[in-house]
């Protein structure tokens, strides 16, 4: 099972992609996790997209398509998604010139999240999951995982806090289950 992992986060010392890494390592067996940068992704353009997917799109919408499943740790700004991830989900929902179906179509997404804040990334999911819904994606499973007061949890860029560390692993057992339900 081929997971796309992404982090909303460009922060090279990121909460969020360190999360990724944790989930690399404590994903179940034959979950495979690809993480996949998002610093190279014009601004989303109705005017670029008309002349045609600029390479980081292309490589994005490919990823995408390539994946069984994508998981995606989302931080908080604001009470709300990043803008980064925002424009990644932007371009991904629609077809383009190449394309048929846009790259999230149908997509089952998992979320995550850290934040140094007391509820975790808790306002942000909700809006992704939102956001995703309109880009045609579905999220599961349904339950959360919300970290918070990261910078207690993550140290040296590595998920140091076991309970959360258990917390994920079942997350992602329950997302390789859901997954393989779905593909039958």
């Amino acid at each position: 099972m081929n997971i796309l992992g992404i982090s909303g986060s460009l922060r090279a010392a990121s909460f969020n992609t360190a999360l990724l890494h944790a989930a690399q390592e404590l994903a179940p067996e034959g979950m495979n996790i690809r993480i996949h940068r998002l610093h190279d992704l014009p601004l989303f353009d109705q005017d670029v997209e008309e002349q045609g997917d600029p390479a980081p799109v292309a490589a994005l919408k490919q990823a995408i398509d390539e994946a069984d499943g994508i998981l995606i740790a989302c931080p908080e700004y604001n009470g709300g998604i990043t803008g980064v991830l925002k424009n990644a989900i932007d371009w991904a929902s629609r077809s383009g010139k190449e394309r048929k179906v846009a790259a999230l179509a149908g997509k089952i997404v998992c979320i995550m999240g850290a934040s140094p804040g007391i509820t975790g990334t808790v306002r942000a999911q909700d809006a992704l999951r939102l956001v995703l819904r309109r880009a045609g994606a579905q999220t599961e499973p349904q339950g959360e995982v919300l970290v918070f007061q990261a910078h207690t949890k993550i140290v040296d860029g590595k998920l140091a806090d076991e309970r959360t560390r258990e917390a994920m692993a079942r997350h992602l057992q329950n997302y390789a289950t859901r997954l393989a339900a779905l593909r039958g």
